[in-house]
């Protein structure tokens, strides 16, 4: 799912669902004790995905909307999938939702941005093996549904991580054992029927691509969770559409956009029906902004921070000196404040819904979001969710 301030939210709060996919999606079956997965026609339904650190029961009536909540995070700790004790109570009431809806699925997301031991346990087949077994474990334990891996970023180190030039093909082979664990643990047992665990991944475009072997995972994983936001951060050297769908009049030709992500994945084999693209429930704010184009691709100062969903709508939008400006080459809205030349980018219910009709005329997966507790009103869920259904 980058930079610090993700850090900060996705690795604790970030360390920044689902229904069925046999009965739902119909993006993979998997047969039990078999380590591939076997993909049936398409049905018509989209999955609407959310990564979740935290449950309010005030949000239960939100549920109808959800087909897979993602919890964030499990960790690697010497080479076992663990999780922190507050975060395995976190994890507990996510579950219990289940009885609420009965169609919920939820899922347990390791890692994160900045998230260690993946390279260490994917170099080893001992280390693969630890590492599926207990991801298995897990989720027997605490009655989730199944395993997404976010690794950030296999032969990358950006986050601070280490890794290796062999870590491409290992991660494979990782992915072949979890698959391969949750497969076993799904087997019919006596009286008991099989039972499909889901396992995808998250996945960031440009330079991360070449990091997977896509043809290779795409047996294992029933879906792919690219991460079509956080385009421009404090790294980048101008502001820019954080999570736009198409690329900006004003935008360089490097710019990266969720068009140009999936266009990228799906010429890397990724079958449209497994790609889940991304939403983002906040904005993302720098100051000190040249004010040209209302300070859209433009230097900068500093990164202010990240900024909720409602707190966009409670001091920003139209409010205290800020401007709003939809971007319609981009589909993206942003923010300018031309006294304190502050720019915010960020999503709305306008360009969720560009990016649902992009979901359906390109016949995609359904769109996943981070993150829950960021939207505790549901305004952006329902603009998902309406847009798919």
């Amino acid at each position: 799912m980058m930079n610090a301030m993700n850090s900060i939210c996705r690795r604790a709060a970030r360390l920044f669902h689902h229904a069925s996919l046999l009965a739902v999606t119909g993006i993979s079956l998997m047969t039990a004790g078999s380590t591939f997965a076997k993909t049936p026609p398409v049905a018509p339904n989209y999955q609407v995905i959310g990564y979740v650190t935290q449950w309010n029961p005030t949000e239960n009536d939100q549920l109808h909307m959800i087909s897979t909540l993602i919890f964030a995070f499990a960790e690697i700790r010497d080479g076992r999938v663990v999780l922190a004790p507050e975060a395995a109570a976190r994890l507990r009431r996510i579950v219990a939702l289940k009885t609420i809806d009965p169609r919920l699925k939820v899922e347990i997301s390791i890692g994160g941005w900045g998230a260690g031991g993946f390279s260490e346990a994917a170099g080893t087949a001992a280390g693969r093996r630890e590492f599926a077994s207990t991801a298995a474990d897990l989720v027997a334990a605490t009655g989730a549904d199944g395993i997404d891996v976010d690794w950030e970023y296999p032969g990358s180190s950006q986050s601070g991580i280490k890794s290796s030039p062999h870590d491409r093909a290992n991660f494979t082979l990782l992915l072949k054992d979890v698959r391969a664990a949750l497969n076993a643990m799904g087997a019919p047992h006596g009286h008991a029927a099989a039972r499909h665990y889901t396992l995808s991944i998250a996945i960031a475009d440009g330079p991360f691509v070449k990091g997977i072997n896509i043809p290779a995972v795409n047996h294992y994983v029933d879906w792919f969770n690219l991460m079509t936001y956080d385009f421009v951060n404090s790294l980048t050297p101008t502001t820019g559409n954080h999570t736009g769908l198409y690329a900006s009049r004003w935008a360089p030709a490097t710019a990266r956009t969720t068009n140009r992500a999936v266009r990228q994945f799906l010429a890397a084999g990724i079958p449209a029906r497994k790609l889940v693209i991304g939403v983002a429930f906040y904005g993302r704010a720098f100051a000190d902004v040249r004010p040209v184009h209302h300070g859209l691709y433009q230097p900068y100062g500093r990164f202010i921070a990240m900024i909720a969903w409602p707190k966009l709508v409670s001091g920003y939008i139209n409010k205290n000196g800020f401007k709003r400006y939809w971007g319609s080459k981009a589909m993206a809205p942003y923010l300018w404040n031309a006294k304190s030349r502050t720019f915010i980018t960020y999503e709305d219910p306008q360009s969720i819904a560009a990016k649902d009709a992009y979901v359906k005329a390109h016949h995609l997966g359904g769109v996943m979001y981070w993150e829950q507790s960021l939207d505790p009103g549901g305004t952006l869920l329902k603009a998902i969710y309406n847009g798919l259904h």
